[in-house]
């Protein structure tokens, strides 16, 4: 960060810009009011911290000036004992924060890293809303059926609360994409969001990603940090799998969910947040909490709102329109000069059953349109293994055809789990949770 200290008192300025810079900010100074609005006008600064009390301009008019020149910088104001009413109106006049003297150097610290964090949510919000735009408008969200035009205009209802909500539905039918739907149609959109796999991270790490962590705190936690749920204050935080967090984590969830606070792991300061929490599971939460692993309070907290996501092949209407969609996202993308899909290839994609929902389909268009032989693509061209099992619906089960579509990938990747992750449209980690689930054995074809 750039960062412009303001103190009369030299011993100060330097203290803090020695501080800083040994931190890896770029560091200036000035002794005055008037040095720093000169400076200001040839020099823009994320952070501007400056003496309350100072001659000529102090710190109030001094910031007020600044502002002028460049509303985006951040400021915080030093104060002496007795001046805390005077911090008060300057954090009513635009200050982000104020510290008393003498400095403490942690605090300090801390409120930077708070400011530094906003900073980037600044610039991703910038890229985020260009993606909006593209990618999460209702009239580029790919939903024919009826079912997923229910859920859109559900969506719109839910995102004007702050009500916790719960996605749920199989892998690749585009949670993730809905979550960030909610967000961004809400009035938490100009802070962050932020997405967490519970089944991703290990327990140790999972607490530590969401509640952050103070030096000291365990071996190798050389400095503090700040966690997730901190970084998302009056934002939204998207925990999704959360059928995989474990029990110890879903206690601290609870609190945070109750209370609005949580402690960083080695500390014991309480930490406020304003979050709004979206969650997301393919599994049976009410069945793991019959066999005690996940609490039954927990699930009332988040299961305020329930949004349900069909599978693909509840919403074949969409499956032609999203073909097309991927076809010409790829075709741009490669540069190839694919101009559609024959009636073959369509009828092909209809007959098949898209265990892998959405994100299937949209990793078997990328691969037909970089592999296609003609400027059309053609049956031959999609992998699609089983494309008929439709007609044997009413004598296989759900859980029989995706455990033998699975097995099948496996053994065609020679079990390259993630290739085969890959094939299926679904993170490693949730084919291994099907391996599992399903009791899938590399001996057995």
């Amino acid at each position: 960060m750039h960062i412009l200290i303001v103190d009369d008192e030299e011993s100060q300025r330097d203290l803090l810009a020695g501080f800083l810079g040994k931190k890896g900010h770029q560091v200036e100074t000035a002794a005055s009011g008037k040095e720093a609005v000169d400076i200001n006008i040839h020099t823009g600064f994320d952070l501007a911290i400056m003496d309350l009390k100072m001659p000529e301009l102090d710190g109030i008019e001094t910031m007020q000036k600044m502002r002028e020149i460049d509303p985006e910088t951040y400021f915080i104001i030093l104060t002496g004992y007795g001046t805390v009413e005077s911090a008060v109106q300057a954090m009513k006049q635009g200050a982000h924060d104020y510290l008393n003297k003498p400095v403490n150097l942690d605090e300090l610290e801390l409120i930077i890293e708070r400011i530094h964090g906003e900073l980037d949510t600044h610039q991703e919000l910038e890229i985020l809303r260009a993606e909006i735009d593209d990618k999460f408008k209702s009239d580029n969200f790919i939903a024919e059926s009826p079912k997923m035009r229910e859920i859109l205009s559900l969506i719109s209802r839910v995102a004007r609360s702050d009500s916790n909500v719960l996605l749920l539905g199989e892998s690749g039918t585009g949670k993730d994409m809905v979550a960030r739907m909610i967000h961004s149609a809400s009035p938490r959109r100009s802070s962050r969001f932020i997405a967490i796999s519970c089944a991703a991270l290990p327990e140790t790490l999972l607490e530590s990603e969401l509640f952050g962590y103070e030096r000291g705190a365990f071996s190798g936690a050389e400095k503090r940090k700040i966690g997730k749920f901190e970084l998302a204050h009056k934002g939204t935080v998207f925990l999704d799998e959360i059928g995989e967090i474990p029990v110890s984590t879903q206690v601290k969830l609870l609190r945070v969910l109750q209370e609005f606070s949580f402690e960083r792991l080695g500390g014991n300061a309480p930490i406020k947040v304003d979050v709004r929490l979206i969650t997301a599971t393919n599994q049976d939460l009410k069945k793991k909490i019959t066999d005690g692993s996940f609490r039954e309070d927990l699930f009332y907290r988040l299961n305020v709102i329930t949004i349900t996501l069909p599978p693909l092949r509840e919403r074949k209407e969409d499956i032609k329109l999203l073909a097309d969609h991927f076809v010409a996202k790829f075709g741009k993308k490669s540069t190839r000069q694919v101009r559609g899909i024959s009636k073959g290839a369509l009828d092909k994609m209809m007959r098949y059953d898209w265990p892998g929902n959405v994100r299937e389909l949209e990793n078997v268009m990328e691969r037909a349109v970089v592999l296609c032989r003609s400027d059309c693509i053609r049956s031959r061209d999609l992998p699609l293994e089983g494309s008929a099992m439709q007609t044997d619906l009413g004598r296989t089960s759900l859980a029989e055809i995706e455990r033998e579509h699975i097995n099948a990938t496996l053994v065609q990747t020679d079990w390259n789990l993630s290739e085969a992750a890959a094939r299926l449209g679904i993170h490693r980690n949730t084919l291994r949770l099907k391996i599992k689930q399903y009791g899938i054995r590399k001996d057995v074809k």
